[in-house]
């Protein structure tokens, strides 16, 4: 890989990107100055010591980290205490109980307004209901619902009770729901009767009857009521929420647990077979997912509105709407629904509305409003925003300006995040009061993280190379495994460079003359075309700078001739959206001018939609299966799996030389 070339479209993007560095005015406040990078050079270990200092502790650790049985991390070591007393009880106790915790919104348009004080009552009556169902600390509780509060009440009290939840995505299916109750052998599911998706009730707990009719383990299904449908019921396992968790007491005292207490488990989503459940467990997870919430966002509690647009059945969800914002003091927007409910502007609404001034997003959404235009954020006031990031995959560098002058107004601050379900927290990304932004650039490891790209032996590549991206020294919200198999965790993660020790995220990066480090996809999205090896994230970015299309997907299929084919799938902007034989050889040489010949896309497929989970990950796995014929693979992470249909069927106007 260390031989490999990227082309003369990025090498030149590399080399003479624009940078933007902070204004004098935004660096003076800033939470994080230039002097962390040197502090946590000069000692790590103590640099995160004062990290987790930022929390309140009921005992304090005896080691900050034993890598002694390493790959197996333990953080602040002989440490204890509540991850949800460190979300809630403490801001409350410091007499910021009114302040708002969450502002949330329907998709209907209903509303709530939830403080701190509300926060705490609601999840010590959710911690009581659940006692009084027999749970206790260490057993597993699944969680299928929607954004609706009830939903984080319920991840907060299981912290709280030292239950280890396992978050399950509302969109995902019965049977992907059956196979990580039964590999955490979950004893309860807490579920909603249905859901809202784009405007219409959607039901869920249909899908739970079907799943825990094959999971014997699950004891019973707490109920909340969202949508008012009509369920099936089995009396003795279902409970309707209202009915158990209402009469509770809104008094719970919380327990101290070990700072190695198992907190969560996550199903990584988009495989095939048996599920792999990351394990998280508490005080270094806590400690990084603050530390970098407080820092990268430069949060200031007292006056910020924060927005992380992702849903909890994601790692996002998890460590930027739960545990790294509550624990922070943030004041924050939680929605329901879908970005174009009940109209294209349903998120610059909700800015303009709450006067949110951090938004945190994903690439692909962001692509989204760029193929509807930049008339509809242009009508509202977003003059409140002063942060952005953007997270989930490499942002190019057109939508990454995009975002900058039509949501940021040329002013905010962009910080492109680059973490894993796996790191349980970001670990590159630029300070935005310190870093001089690159479009479409993580550029560096965070103060207290170090990340390398390396080639095949695991020697770091020069400035300007390409490689593999590791992390070479373990960070306090690392997984702590693969929960019930630690074997599949060390081939996984740790075999690739076990000499070395790195861990390997899968990913293939790459150092810009500057050193600052440019993601290019998972190793296997780069593509081998008569022995040159290109990135898809290239030929994408190639594509999204011709005017006429507003997202991209490039995948590698199957070639008699060169190996493999570059196959392009296009969703073009509306004046173009028609296409035709001339649009689509107008790319085709778009992408040979900007590349070189060798990078011309052997076929151009003009679609709708391209498929996305939830989370607004681009799920390329099913592509190929399009692009070489196959029989499409496991859709149950797709947030619509009618998109595959639309494709399959030939929604295609591009063709091969």
């Amino acid at each position: 890989m260390t031989e490999q070339s990227q082309g003369p479209a990025l090498d030149n993007l590399l080399t003479e990107s624009r940078t933007f560095p902070p204004s004098d005015e935004f660096a003076a406040a800033a939470n994080a100055g230039a002097d962390m990078y040197a502090a946590a050079d000069a000692d790590r270990e103590a640099f995160w010591a004062a990290q987790a200092e930022r929390l309140h502790w009921d005992t304090k650790w005896d080691q900050v980290l034993d890598w002694s049985d390493a790959p197996f991390a333990k953080w602040f070591v002989g440490g204890k205490l509540n991850v949800a007393y460190n979300c809630v009880d403490r801001h409350v106790e410091s007499g910021h109980g009114e302040q708002v915790a969450i502002h949330w919104e329907g998709e209907p348009g209903d509303t709530r307004t939830i403080t701190y004080n509300d926060l705490l009552a609601q999840v010590s009556k959710t911690a009581n209901a659940l006692t009084e169902l027999g749970l206790q600390a260490g057993d597993r509780v699944a969680i299928y619902m929607p954004m609706v509060p009830e939903a984080i009440f319920s991840m907060l009290a299981c912290a709280r009770l030292g239950l280890t939840h396992s978050v399950v995505f509302g969109g995902f299916s019965a049977e992907a729901l059956r196979s990580r109750i039964e590999d955490a052998a979950a004893k309860l599911v807490i579920t909603t009767d249905g859901q809202y998706r784009r405007g219409k009730p959607a039901a869920l707990k249909p899908a739970v009857d079907e799943a825990v009719a094959q999971t014997p383990t699950i004891e019973h299904v707490l109920v909340v009521k969202r949508t008012d449908t009509e369920v099936a019921w089995t009396e003795g396992r279902d409970i309707w929420w209202n009915d158990l968790v209402d009469k509770q007491s809104d008094k719970h005292t919380p327990e101290a647990f070990d700072s190695e207490h198992p907190l969560y488990i996550l199903y990584t989503s988009g495989t095939t077979g048996k599920p792999k459940g990351i394990l998280h467990t508490s005080g270094g997870y806590l400690t990084q997912a603050s530390y970098t919430h407080h820092n990268v966002f430069d949060l200031k509690p007292d006056t910020d509105v924060y927005w992380c647009t992702a849903d909890i059945g994601w790692v996002t969800g998890h460590s930027y709407i739960v545990y790294g914002p509550l624990s922070n003091r943030v004041t924050q927007v939680v929605y329901e629904g879908t970005p174009n409910t009940p109209n294209e502007g349903r998120h610059w609404d909700i800015v303009q509305k709450y006067k949110v001034s951090i938004y945190y997003t994903a690439p692909t959404l962001i692509r989204t409003f760029m193929k509807w235009g930049k008339d509809i954020p242009a009508g509202y006031d977003l003059s409140s925003l002063r942060v952005l990031g953007s997270v989930g995959e490499p942002i190019n560098p057109e939508a990454w300006i995009w975002y900058r002058e039509n949501v940021g107004a040329g002013r905010a601050p962009i910080v492109d995040t680059w973490w894993q379900t796996e790191t349980g927290a970001i670990m590159i990304s630029p300070l935005p009061g310190v870093t001089s932004t690159k479009p479409g650039s993580a550029q560096r490891a965070l103060p207290g993280i170090s990340a390398k790209v390396v080639d095949d032996q695991g020697n770091e590549v020069p400035h300007g190379g390409g490689g593999y991206l590791v992390l070479d020294k373990p960070w306090p919200s690392m997984l702590r495994g693969i929960w019930g198999d630690n074997e599949r965790y060390r081939d996984t993660y740790w075999s690739r460079f076990a000499e070395q020790g790195f861990y390997f995220a899968g990913d293939g990066a790459k150092y810009d003359n500057d050193g600052d480090i440019w993601l290019l996809g998972r190793v296997d999205d780069v593509m081998n075309v008569s022995g040159h090896r290109i990135s898809t994230t290239e030929v994408e970015s190639a594509l999204v700078s011709h005017p006429t299309v507003a997202e991209a997907a490039v995948v590698g299929a199957t070639d008699p001739t060169t190996g493999q084919g570059i196959v392009a799938f296009v969703i073009l902007r509306g004046d173009a959206a028609d296409g035709g034989d001339d649009a689509v050889k107008a790319l085709r040489d778009h992408v040979a001018k900007e590349i070189g010949p060798i990078a011309k896309p052997r076929q151009v497929m003009v679609v709708p939609e391209l498929p996305k989970t939830r989370s607004g990950k681009i799920m390329r796995r099913l592509l190929r299966d399009v692009a070489e014929n196959r029989s499409i693979g496991d859709v149950t992470t797709l947030a619509d799996s009618s998109v595959m249909d639309m494709i399959s069927q030939g929604l295609n106007k591009g063709s091969e030389d």
